[in-house]
């Protein structure tokens, strides 16, 4: 199998356009995973056993099934679910499918965050009358989202790559589209290279600039660290 250039500048265009479906699918799926994780952890937090025990159960459910399954039963099996009846676009499909299925993960990132911040911090708020609300949004999750960012960035990277899934329900992404390309002229290599090669140019600055955000983090917390021990040794006030 030889390389022809003429495919490769005929099929270049039509993946291109593309390429604006797949980030902006990327981009919504993520946010759906970033705000519907907030919810679950807040979810586990509230005093009801009963209620945390049914979000957990939820939760594993979800990040237990794959997210293909997940994606087929939403495009598939949930218009004929009797009394629903509901019909979702493909890329309604895979925005839901994919931001619920990372949510539970971001959730956890979250979760881990949150219980790296010291108890006295609750404490504090209590003491000081502070209301739940008030006490998650002013105190928590600034103290706990500045060291998961790196994390966070990590999986906008996976979702990324993930959205190559859709095209299993019709999402007219790279991915199908160098499919029916080659498919309709019988040539392969030159469709998916270049969708490789746009995977790669998107992803690789992301890595860069998760691998500088993590260092800058981690220096951020050793200096914390650093402050903190001097004042349990009395060097500084």
């Amino acid at each position: 199998m030889i390389w022809d250039w003429n495919v490769a500048k005929d099929v270049f265009p039509l993946i291109f356009q593309a390429m604006w479906l797949t980030l902006g699918l990327t981009l919504a799926c993520y946010a759906v995973s970033l705000i519907l994780g907030i919810g679950w952890i807040l979810l586990r937090r509230i005093p009801w056993a009963w209620c945390r025990w049914a979000v957990t159960a939820v939760m594993e459910f979800i990040r237990s099934t794959p997210p293909l399954v997940q994606l087929y039963f939403l495009f598939y099996a949930w218009p004929l679910v009797p009394h629903v009846g509901v019909t979702l676009s493909p890329v309604a499909a895979a925005i839901i499918g994919l931001g619920v299925h990372y949510s539970t993960y971001t959730a956890e990132v979250y979760r881990s965050g949150i219980d790296a911040v010291d108890k006295g911090q609750w404490e504090a708020a209590v003491a000081l009358n502070f209301s739940r609300v008030r006490t998650w949004t002013k105190i928590i999750l600034p103290q706990a989202i500045p060291p998961i960012i790196p994390m966070l960035g990590n999986y906008l990277i996976i979702m990324f790559k993930e959205i190559p899934t859709t095209a299993s329900i019709g999402v007219m992404g790279m991915m199908l589209t160098a499919k029916m390309y080659g498919a309709q002229h019988w040539v392969y290599l030159e469709p998916f290279t270049i969708v490789a090669f746009f995977f790669l140019v998107m992803s690789y600055p992301s890595s860069l600039l998760i691998q500088y955000l993590e260092k800058k983090m981690n220096r951020r917390l050793d200096k914390k660290e650093i402050l903190r021990q001097q004042k349990q040794k009395g060097v500084i006030a």
